[in-house]
């Protein structure tokens, strides 16, 4: 008897490991690849997984900035090997997968189904062919920018006299000079003057911080009231600096990154909340992985609820607040 129930609890165990490893082999795996960290939109993105109830280990690598660090983190992928891959990032998209033109190069993950978030124009990257699709068979993703007529727009709701507005760049991320070149070309159609100046010229690494504050100088002398954040990593991590030598030279901050407002001192927002935007992207990684879709033939997923925020701190420090209408709209907050 003491044979049999030994035998018996042998079977048992052997039962409970191989169940567990089908268990574990049902997981999938799904690795985040981040430019400049992951801190809302993961936050959603993890959300999203979890109440789907889908079974999913979530591995995030960050690569601060430094594209030298993507090789790494693509070999990663495959070693795992991952499910899917979650990009957030226009460079760090560009280093993951390449644009249209890189289809079948082994630089780039063409084998492995990715979901891009967090790219400013994907089609001016040529990361994807349109919002019908991505025009490559392993890419999806999702889009969360404002049309930046619109922002140009909602300035001069907020201030009448506004016709002059302030852009800083980086060369070095591509995405930022793409902006800039799309803003060189609507704001005299709009009535605007831009003032653009590069952040850090002839650097081809991370700009020297030193010289956020001689740009602004630069656009305060030139008479810009206010400045427009098209697209840059580097500002977005140096917000705290950015935007305060922003206020202390006049000159208020509008931006596509919310937390620029309600965490630091750009006066206004307009943008989609990257909370939602990560749930946008868990919703095309479920599409996939639970319904088998092709990530190629998903829709580019667009955000359609965006948020107007107003630093009222700021705005006072500036002595430029909302007219009421405004207000009727926009959550004021202060920090």
């Amino acid at each position: 008897m003491v044979v049999r129930s030994i035998a018996r609890g042998l079977f048992t165990l052997a039962i409970f490991a191989v169940l567990s490893v089908a268990h574990a082999a049902d997981r999938k795996q799904i690795l985040g690849i981040f430019y400049e960290g992951c801190e809302n939109l993961c936050e959603g993105f993890k959300a999203g997984i979890k109440e789907s109830g889908f079974a999913t280990d979530i591995t995030i690598i960050d690569l601060e900035q430094d594209k030298s660090r993507i090789p790494a983190a693509v070999a990663k992928a495959r070693e795992m090997p991952a499910d899917l891959v979650l990009t957030f990032g226009t460079s760090g998209t560009l280093g993951v997968i390449g644009t249209l033109d890189d289809v079948g190069n082994p630089a780039y993950l063409t084998e492995i189904p990715v979901v891009f978030t967090i790219v400013a124009d994907p089609f001016g990257t040529r990361i994807a062919k349109s919002f019908e699709g991505s025009g490559r068979a392993n890419v999806a993703g999702t889009f969360n920018r404002v049309p930046e007529a619109i922002n140009i727009e909602i300035v001069r709701q907020y201030d009448p006299n506004f016709n002059k507005l302030g852009l800083l760049y980086n060369s070095n991320e591509r995405n930022s000079a793409i902006k800039a070149a799309e803003l060189k070309k609507i704001a005299p159609t709009l009535g605007v003057e831009l003032v653009a100046l590069e952040i850090d010229p002839g650097n081809d690494g991370v700009p020297d911080v030193a010289r956020i504050a001689e740009r602004m100088a630069e656009l305060r002398e030139q008479g810009v009231r206010w400045l427009y954040v098209g697209s840059s990593s580097f500002l977005n991590t140096n917000g705290e600096l950015f935007t305060k030598t922003a206020v202390e030279n006049g000159i208020a901050v509008v931006s596509p990154y919310e937390p620029l407002v309600r965490e630091h001192h750009a006066m206004l927002s307009i943008a989609a909340r990257l909370e939602d935007v990560g749930r946008l992207a868990a919703l095309q990684a479920l599409k996939i992985l639970r319904d088998g879709a092709i990530p190629g033939d998903l829709p580019i997923l667009q955000a359609t609820d965006f948020a107007y925020v107003v630093n009222m701190e700021v705005a006072k420090k500036l002595g430029r607040y909302p007219p009421f209408a405004f207000l009727q709209v926009a959550e004021a907050v202060n920090n």
